[in-house]
C-alpha cells in the first residue's frame, strides 16, 4: 500500500489546525486530547477517558462500538470479550464513522497517521493503576492502615510521574510527523487499521482518528455546514468539542444544530439533522430551551443515545429493540407539520395546508384543499391545529414501546464512576401513567431522560444515579 501514502504539506497542516484549534494550539488543551484508545479492565468493551475534552470523539466511538455489540443482547457475555475482539470492534466503529464522513458519493478515505509511533506511557500506566486498585481492594488478605497509606502515596507518585511525562507532548512534532494514506475501499481501510492498530492505541490515537474523519469529509465542506465556520471546533479555553464536531462524529455532517432539517431564524438558514440517524443524541439543556433536539436524533434506528450535559458526553443504551423503529407515517407528519410551525405553536396558518400536504405526498388539488381548509378550520380562525390535522390524516397509531425496559449508562471518566471503575451501569425504566413535570436539578440523569420519555422513572443498580459529568 506504499503507493497510496503521501506527506502532509504545510498548507494542509495549517488548514486542519485552524479548523480544529483556531489561531493557536494551546499546550494544555492539546495535552488533554493527546491520548490513545484503550479499554477498561473492568468492562472489556468500555473506552476510558483520561482527561476532560476528547469525549466529543470518545463517546461517539463508544456508541458505534455498542451498536456492534447490541447484536448480542446477553450483556453477561460482554464481560468475557478478550482484548483483541475489543480492538476489532474499535476498528469497525472507526470505519463506520469514516464511511459516514465520506458520504454517499464514490467514497475516498483519507487516513492520517504518523511516520513514527510514540509510546503511550501515560495511558498504559493509568490503565495499569486502574486495574491494580480493584485487585488490592478485592484481596482476601487483610490490608493494614500502613499499607493503605503506602498505596495512596504510590498513587500520588504515579500520577505525578504521569503528569511529568505528559509535559513531553509536543504539538509541533506531532504535526510534523503526519502522513496520509488514501484508499477507495473499506477492505483496504480495515487492512490498514489492522496492520497499524498501534496508531489507535498510542498517545495520539484519538487525534489521528479525528483528523482522518476531517480530511475524509473535507475541510471546505465542513466549514460550509457549520453555522460559524470561523469558530474552532475545539474550545481554546476548556478544550471541549463543539456541537459541529459532535455531529460530525455522530452523523457525518458538521452542522451546528440538533433539530430536524434546516430552519429559518430571522432570515438566517441554520442547518440541522437531515435524516434518521443510527445513533441518537439527547441534551440536558433542552429542558431549559437552550437547544431543540429533533426526532431524527431522539428516535434513532438503534437504541443508543449520546447524552450531552453542560460539560461532558456519556452514552445511554438498551437491549430492548422495541424502543426504536423506522419512522412511521404519523411520525413523518408530525415532523413536517413542525417544519411549518417553527415556533412550536402547534398550529399553522390555514394558507400553508397545501404546502404541508404536498410535502407529505398527499392530495393537493385546489378543490380538495379548499374543502379540507373549511373542515379543519370550521370556526374561520385562520389556523389549523396540529391535533385536528393528525386526527384527519393520521389517526393515532398503536405504539410498540414497552412500559418497562432496561437502560445502561456509560461514562468514560474513571472518577465519575464508583470506585473509579469504568463499567456499564444498569437501570430498570418504567413509563408511568402520567407525565412527570417536577424537574429536579439534583437528578440531571432523570431530567435528560425526560426529554425523550416524559413519563419515565428509573431505578439504577447503584446507590447514586450515574453521573452525566
Amino acid at each position: 500500500m506504499a503507493e497510496n501514502v503521501s506527506q502532509c504539506d504545510d498548507e494542509f497542516i495549517h488548514s486542519i489546525k485552524a479548523l480544529l484549534w483556531g489561531n493557536t494550539v494551546k499546550k494544555d488543551v492539546f495535552k488533554r486530547w493527546a491520548q490513545g484508545f484503550y479499554f477498561s479492565p473492568d468492562e472489556p468493551t468500555a473506552l476510558v477517558q483520561t482527561e476532560g475534552g476528547p469525549c466529543a470523539v470518545i463517546a461517539p466511538v463508544q456508541a458505534f462500538i455498542l451498536k456492534e455489540l447490541l447484536s448480542e443482547t446477553d450483556i453477561s457475555i460482554w464481560k468475557n470479550i478478550n482484548m483483541d475482539t475489543s480492538y476489532q470492534l474499535l476498528v469497525r466503529a472507526s470505519i463506520e464513522i469514516l464511511k459516514q464522513a465520506a458520504g454517499e458519493k464514490v467514497p475516498k478515505f483519507y487516513i492520517v497517521f504518523m511516520d513514527c509511533t510514540f509510546p503511550n506511557h501515560e495511558n498504559e500506566r493509568k490503565a495499569k493503576w486502574i486495574e491494580k486498585v480493584p485487585k488490592i481492594e478485592n484481596s482476601e488478605e487483610e490490608i493494614s492502615i500502613e499499607n493503605n497509606e503506602n498505596m495512596e502515596q504510590n498513587k500520588e507518585l504515579l500520577l505525578m510521574e504521569i503528569n511529568e511525562e505528559c509535559q513531553n507532548i509536543d504539538c509541533d512534532l506531532f504535526h510534523s510527523q503526519l502522513r496520509l494514506f488514501t484508499t477507495n475501499t473499506t477492505e483496504q481501510l480495515e487492512e490498514f487499521f489492522s496492520e497499524r492498530l498501534e496508531m489507535l492505541k498510542d498517545r495520539y490515537g484519538i487525534l489521528l482518528l479525528l483528523y482522518s474523519v476531517i480530511v475524509t469529509k473535507g475541510i471546505t465542506e465542513i466549514r460550509s455546514e457549520m453555522s460559524d465556520p470561523l469558530e474552532p471546533m475545539i474550545d481554546s479555553v476548556y478544550g471541549y468539542g463543539s456541537q459541529s464536531l459532535i455531529n460530525l462524529m455522530l452523523t457525518g455532517r458538521a452542522v451546528s444544530h440538533v433539530w430536524d432539517h434546516d430552519q429559518d431564524v430571522g432570515g438566517l438558514k441554520l442547518r440541522g439533522i437531515d435524516k434518521q440517524n443510527s445513533i441518537g443524541f439527547l441534551a440536558l439543556l433542552e429542558h431549559l430551551c437552550y437547544c431543540e433536539v429533533g426526532t431524527f436524533l431522539k428516535s434513532p434506528s438503534h437504541p443508543i443515545w449520546v447524552l450531552g450535559s453542560e460539560t461532558h458526553l456519556s452514552v445511554l443504551f438498551s437491549t430492548e429493540k422495541r424502543l426504536v423503529s423506522p419512522e412511521t407515517p404519523a411520525d413523518q407528519a408530525k415532523r413536517v407539520f413542525r417544519k411549518f410551525d417553527p415556533e412550536g405553536n402547534n398550529f399553522i396558518p390555514v394558507n400553508l395546508l397545501q404546502d404541508v400536504l404536498a410535502e407529505l405526498g398527499l392530495v393537493t388539488d385546489t378543490e380538495y384543499v379548499h374543502v379540507m381548509k373549511k373542515k379543519l378550520d370550521n370556526e374561520n380562525l385562520g389556523i389549523i391545529l396540529r391535533t385536528n390535522f393528525m386526527d384527519e390524516f393520521f389517526p393515532e397509531e398503536p405504539r410498540t414501546c414497552p412500559d418497562t425496559f432496561p437502560l445502561y449508562h456509560y461514562n468514560g471518566l474513571p472518577h465519575s464512576n464508583p470506585e473509579n471503575k469504568v463499567i456499564y451501569h444498569r437501570g430498570q425504566a418504567v413509563l408511568l401513567e402520567c407525565t412527570i413535570k417536577g424537574i429536579m436539578e439534583s437528578n440531571p440523569m432523570l431530567t435528560v431522560l425526560q426529554t425523550k420519555w416524559p413519563r419515565i422513572e428509573i431505578q439504577w443498580d447503584t446507590i447514586q444515579n450515574p453521573s452525566l459529568n
